[in-house]
């Protein structure tokens, strides 16, 4: 079923469908991790759903934003977010696989790509979920992490930035390709549910041919003890 929701508190509109995958915490996460400057003229969000990304960008900047959507049923959920909004003018919605991207776009083109990708690989098809659409979304049957460096490198400019929201479980693989693929880690921010756990998640930003110098940013916690939203969440919402 097709809804029409709130993207925090800021005006926004997102069209969603009751049968895939709702946009998550991590789609508002990334974007405030994102540092646009005045010189960033072209951003690239891969994988972007129904654009939740894109949208939150384009209240930071005004650089053309365009997304990358494989699944024609979420992409069309995303064009109706982007009209809703008014956005047409600043924001491209593309329906194609991101692997085929060189036919689309020239090398260095983007200043910055961010990107909420499938986070799970395919090991056993009995633990994928059986909904089509969800299973795209949450398994790389379509998009590997090396597909996804290799496209990056090509895509992204000199010194661009590469922004990626990932599980920390696989922080070791990943750090492993993305210096295959010249993208020099400078920041991680580890995600927690809250004090006292462990991190699940964790967001990095890469540099395309960056010097070294990595920094750990200050741990994000999602939740007070009693689980409701820690103060810097809920000032995300506003």
């Amino acid at each position: 079923m097709k809804v029409l929701n709130d993207i925090l508190d800021k005006n926004l509109k997102i069209y969603q469908d009751e049968d895939f995958f709702k946009f998550s915490l991590e789609s508002i996460l990334l974007p405030n991790f994102v540092n646009v400057n005045l010189r960033d003229k072209m951003i690239l969000d891969l994988c972007t759903g129904n654009a939740p990304i894109p949208l939150i960008l384009s209240l930071k900047t005004k650089a053309k934003i365009y997304g990358v959507e494989l699944q024609k049923e979420v992409y069309d959920l995303a064009i109706d977010s982007i009209k809703i909004n008014h956005k047409e003018d600043q924001i491209t919605i593309l329906n194609e696989d991101v692997k085929n991207l060189k036919q689309v776009f020239k090398g260095d083109t983007f200043d910055i790509i961010t990107v909420n990708p499938p986070y799970f690989k395919v090991l056993d098809d009995s633990l994928v979920n059986e909904n089509a659409i969800k299973a795209t979304a949450r398994h790389e049957n379509s998009l590997t992490l090396e597909e996804l460096a290799k496209i990056t490198l090509f895509l992204l400019k000199d010194n661009g930035s590469f922004y990626m929201v990932h599980r920390t479980e696989r922080l070791i693989e990943i750090l492993d390709i993305l210096k295959k693929y010249r993208l020099v880690p400078k920041e991680i921010a580890f995600i927690y549910p809250y004090k006292g756990k462990t991190s699940k998640l964790f967001m990095i930003k890469a540099v395309k041919n960056g010097r070294a110098g990595l920094k750990i940013q200050e741990g994000i916690y999602i939740y007070n003890k009693d689980l409701s939203y820690k103060k810097e969440i809920k000032e995300l919402f506003r």
